[in-house]
């Protein structure tokens, strides 16, 4: 696959070795600069669909501990991918979902660095230990800006649009209770029954302007939220949260708070827990690749460091739960975690 050279530029320049002490940028990612229209959003940085496909399959042939499957096709035609890694269907297993919304794909970026990483030979005794599976793409549609309704007022620039919304313009992550979308009819059916899945984190990415204690965040998570979901299934959630934290909280340029959302369980963190008892954590970056707000969209100084932050957090849950110290982690911080607020200005 030909990665676009800026974006290749940027992975060697700023991605860190996973697993590695980052030192602490000139600005931390949660400050980075915003957009405000000073700069040029450009998409071309970015993996198209062709190009995220290329790669998985590159990546199929080359790493023997990896299958590419095929689990459906979006609205308009494109296949979903699965990657799994399964050394022994009685391991635990966790489930890594990234792009619902086609706007928001440094964490797609992320988890095809993920990949490459497990396929270099230092991840064996993890690899031994955990089943990882991940969709790294569920709306290719709108990652593609190949949509049936107008694209009008979107801000980035460099060759495509890239909408919330799959092609029929429903917002896959509401989708959950009734699966009417190929997109989610394809994750349900063939991924969340066909496999014994322990954990998931569902990776998103939110505004610019949320903040926790005064700091602007990097990213923030939260459990399920239902009242409905198993007392046990939120527990595991909680302690997955936790490791995240610690991961990212801890390295200097990462800072994490504590997500506002519904209980809705059209939602999958709320829906996929309760309908499966699969512990969930949604995760949401800081700023989107695209939009038709300003205040939602990132400058690209800080990419490098939000797709680090994806990897540092799939790198650190996988770990945990192939050495079994997810078992032990401490869920107190939940506890004083504050609830991020919205800055009004800068």
């Amino acid at each position: 696959m030909t990665t676009p050279r800026k974006f290749a530029a940027l992975s060697l320049a700023v991605l860190l070795t996973t697993g590695a002490t980052a030192a602490a940028p000139a600005f931390a990612v949660g400050e980075g600069p915003n957009y405000g229209g000073n700069e040029t959003i450009n998409t071309s940085i970015l993996r198209s669909y062709d190009e995220v496909a290329a790669e998985l399959k590159k990546q199929d042939a080359r790493q023997s501990a990896l299958e590419l499957e095929v689990i459906g096709q979006s609205v308009k035609g494109r296949d979903l991918y699965l990657a799994k890694y399964i050394s022994d269907p009685d391991n635990p297993t966790i489930l890594y979902l990234t792009q619902q919304h086609g706007n928001e794909q440094l964490t797609t970026e992320g988890a095809l660095e993920f990949i490459k990483h497990l396929g270099t030979g230092k991840s064996q005794e993890v690899l031994d230990g955990v089943n990882i599976l991940v969709v790294p793409m569920l709306n290719p549609d709108g990652a593609m800006g190949d949509v049936d309704f107008p694209l009008d007022g979107y801000i980035a620039d460099g060759g495509r649009t890239l909408t919330r919304a799959n092609a029929n313009n429903v917002d896959l992550n509401r989708d959950h209770v009734t699966k009417l979308q190929p997109e989610t009819k394809a994750l349900h059916d063939n991924v969340m029954r066909a496999y014994d899945i322990d954990y998931m984190i569902d990776l998103h990415h939110q505004g610019t302007q949320s903040e926790r204690d005064g700091e602007l965040v990097s990213g923030s998570i939260l459990y399920p939220t239902t009242p409905n979901v198993d007392p046990a299934v939120l527990e595991g959630s909680k302690r997955l949260g936790s490791v995240v934290f610690d991961a990212v909280d801890s390295t200097g340029w990462g800072h994490l708070g504590r997500y506002v959302g519904g209980d809705a369980e059209t939602i999958s963190r709320n829906g996929i827990a309760v309908e499966y008892g699969i512990s969930t954590l949604l995760f949401e970056m800081r700023g989107m690749s695209d939009n038709t707000r300003e205040s939602a969209v990132l400058g690209q100084k800080s990419n490098g460091y939000l797709i680090k932050q994806t990897v540092v957090t799939l790198d650190a849950t996988a770990r945990a739960i192939a050495d079994g110290s997810i078992a032990t982690a401490d869920t107190s911080f939940w506890d004083t975690l504050a609830e991020q607020t919205t800055r009004t200005s800068e």
